[in-house]
């Protein structure tokens, strides 16, 4: 997708389509992490840091209860 920046007081804006914030679970209230590499911009939606913690401590106690299951599953 081409997008161009919109006018937007003293400042350029980016509009981003309902679709897609719909498929990044974003909304107005969703906070963005803007970082570049000089030439690509990268706009990352910034997680719950809470629900990240729950997700990362459940991915453990799987790893945990089911090595030998996954294992065989990377395979």
């Amino acid at each position: 997708m081409i997008k161009n920046l919109t006018k937007h007081g003293n400042s350029l804006a980016l509009v981003i389509e309902k679709p897609i914030l719909e498929l990044l679970g974003a909304n107005s209230e969703t906070a963005f992490e803007i970082t570049t590499d000089g030439q690509i911009l990268i706009l990352s939606p910034v997680k719950d840091k809470d629900k990240t913690d729950a997700f990362k401590n459940a991915l453990e106690k799987v790893n945990e209860r089911y090595p030998k299951a996954l294992k065989k599953l990377s395979e």
